[in-house]
């Protein structure tokens, strides 16, 4: 996989910010149901293109390495920032 791989997958899922890997399956799902073939809209080629775009940020969100520091901890997680003063 090379970054012009990567960036035309996430362009054709239409992702524009952080997303979760059961959020790329809903949106995954969702386009492969309005252009799978046998609808109105459907087009083998693009549904070929969706999959594939699919399978690949799959690949790239299972392969994504955490560091289990502090700092990737506050980025996924910024709401936890202050978790300390809830028991208070």
């Amino acid at each position: 996989m090379d970054y012009e791989e990567f960036e035309k997958a996430v362009n054709t899922l239409g992702i524009l910010t952080r997303l979760s890997k059961k959020d790329l399956k809903k949106k995954y799902l969702k386009l492969s149901k309005k252009y799978h073939p046998d609808m109105e809209e459907g087009s083998t080629q693009k549904f070929l293109e969706i999959k594939e775009s699919y399978d690949l940020l799959c690949e790239y969100i299972d392969s994504y390495s955490y560091s289990f520091e502090k700092e990737e901890f506050l980025k996924q997680f910024p709401s936890f920032t202050n978790y300390k003063n809830w028991n208070r």
